[in-house]
């Protein structure tokens, strides 16, 4: 059994990304991890952050984004389909720059690529998600952040990243991540593991940066400069009250960045939301009592795009 990750990026220094340990939290079990790694910024350095690593299962494929395909998210899936589709392995792992796995599960998600090896039935494995928020000891436990999500996937020709790179489908036909005829949904077997998600977890001017640089692969760049030209520099969190409180350990390739964490001034511990800005999604009321009803009956109208099988 062979298993390749891959990934795509652009600007993850300048973006605060943690992109160099998101490929090495799961290295140890990948054969080869192919990355994806857009033209950007004169004074970022991605590439060689990457190359840093220093590793011979390394393969970088250079890219440079076209501006056409910078909306809706379609650059992102072009990206990832860039990497996924130079691999060779069986199983191919898919960790998004801000992703990162704990070590401990590595040994549960390598048995469980072997245990389904032959189970062609099976197209792809399902991760629990974690979803920090502010820094490292805050994550959203309510409704309205996918709970579970498609991270290994069989190296199959009709499998590609759909939609914004969120996810995989079976298309018949692929002509753009967006399209909805001539594809499926994958059959997937859950697998015991967590995917820790840091994409909301940097400082909040450098926060403030990175949804102005998502929001123009989505919205187009004309719009989102034209946004952004008048939004507050930093990036409001809000109260951190309204969220879960983490009590586990994070990834040890987690610990130098966790480290640098300096902007605790900046956060607000508990209160009301700033009334001058938009309510983020959580704190709405009618978001929290869903959460509320949630914690009884389970996640309730979550994107899910896939077909779970009992395995």
């Amino acid at each position: 059994m062979k298993i390749s990750g891959f990934s795509f990026v652009r600007n993850a220094e300048i973006l605060y990304y943690p992109i160099a340990e998101s490929i090495r939290s799961i290295l140890p079990i990948c054969d080869e991890f192919v990355i994806a790694v857009g033209k950007g910024e004169d004074n970022d350095h991605t590439r060689e952050i990457i190359a840093a690593i220093n590793d011979p299962k390394i393969r970088i494929i250079d890219t440079v984004w076209e501006e056409k395909y910078c909306t809706r998210g379609m650059i992102n899936s072009y990206q990832t389909d860039i990497a996924m589709k130079a691999c060779s392995g069986d199983w191919l792992f898919y960790v998004q720059a801000d992703e990162v796995v704990h070590e401990k599960y590595l040994p549960v998600i390598k048995a469980r690529c072997e245990e389904l090896l032959n189970d062609i039935e099976v197209e792809g494995l399902l991760f629990n998600y974690t979803h920090f928020w502010g820094d490292y000891q805050h994550y959203h436990a309510g409704h309205g952040w996918y709970p579970w999500e498609i991270r290994i996937v069989r190296n199959l020709p009709k499998i590609h990243s759909y939609q914004s790179a969120q996810s995989f489908r079976w298309f018949e036909t692929y002509d753009n991540p967006r399209q909805e005829t001539g594809t499926r949904k994958l059959n997937v077997a859950k697998v015991d593991a967590y995917i820790y998600h840091y994409g909301w977890v940097r400082p909040p001017h450098l926060m403030q940066n990175k949804r102005r640089a998502l929001d123009s692969v989505h919205w187009g760049k004309g719009k989102a400069e034209k946004h952004y030209a008048t939004a507050p520099s930093y990036f409001d969190y809000g109260p951190l009250d309204r969220l879960g409180r983490f009590s586990g350990s994070h990834p040890a390739v987690m610990r130098e960045m966790i480290a640098r964490f300096d902007w605790q001034d900046k956060l607000q511990s508990n209160g009301k939301p700033n009334p001058s800005r938009e309510l983020h999604k959580h704190e709405r009321l009618g978001i929290r009592l869903l959460s509320l009803l949630e914690k009884v009956t389970g996640p309730i109208g979550t994107f899910k795009n896939y077909q779970l099988l009992k395995r």
